[in-house]
């Protein structure tokens, strides 16, 4: 059986979530979002926060389903560095650009997995008094999770693979991938 058709072939993983089945979930998000903000709209700022680096494709696919205005803005959070499990050490490597004090935040990430980094996220952004935070994120292996940790916009639970593509990454390598594979053996 061979792989999807891109451009790098013969890399070691199979496909897990189709570009085409992506796309449809990042659209259906965006219009619930939609409907969920539509009454913020001139009261208070809607900020999505994008997690860097995984979140930047979903991110940007996503805010063009969002009809309503908002504003971006990004964090660099990391426990993994280049490996392929978690370090238990969680960090921010680039902060906030302006203050979301007041503001409603919709938290943008790749994947929930343990659930430590998002967990140490949404508690380090409650303590800056935003309005309220909510998690949006593309990816959840509960198989994997050892925080309980809650996500109110859900694109696809999967089982207990390593992933990469659409922003997922093995040191740095597969984010530009239009599809979520597996690796086998990471």
């Amino acid at each position: 059986m061979s792989g999807p058709a891109w451009n790098r072939i013969n890399e070691p993983f199979s496909q897990l979530i189709s570009a085409e089945e992506i796309a449809n979930r990042t659209a259906e998000l965006g219009k619930q979002i939609t409907a969920d903000y539509a009454q913020f709209t001139g009261n208070a700022d809607v900020v999505v926060l994008g997690v860097l680096k995984g979140s930047i494709l979903f991110m940007s696919d996503l805010v063009k389903h969002i009809a309503l205005p908002v504003y971006l803005d990004f964090i660099a959070i990391s426990s993994y560095g280049d490996a392929t499990t978690s370090s238990g050490v969680v960090q921010i490597t680039q902060d906030l650009t302006r203050s979301i004090e007041g503001k409603h935040i919709i938290v943008v990430e790749d994947i929930v997995d343990t659930g430590h980094t998002v967990d140490y996220l949404l508690k380090n952004l409650a303590t800056r008094m935003p309005a309220s935070i909510k998690l949006c994120s593309l990816l959840h292996k509960p198989e994997r999770a050892e925080r309980e940790v809650k996500i109110d916009y859900l694109g696809f639970t999967i089982p207990n693979k390593f992933v990469v593509g659409y922003g997922l990454d093995i040191a740095q390598q597969y984010r530009n991938l239009p599809f979520i594979g597996f690796v086998p053996n990471a």
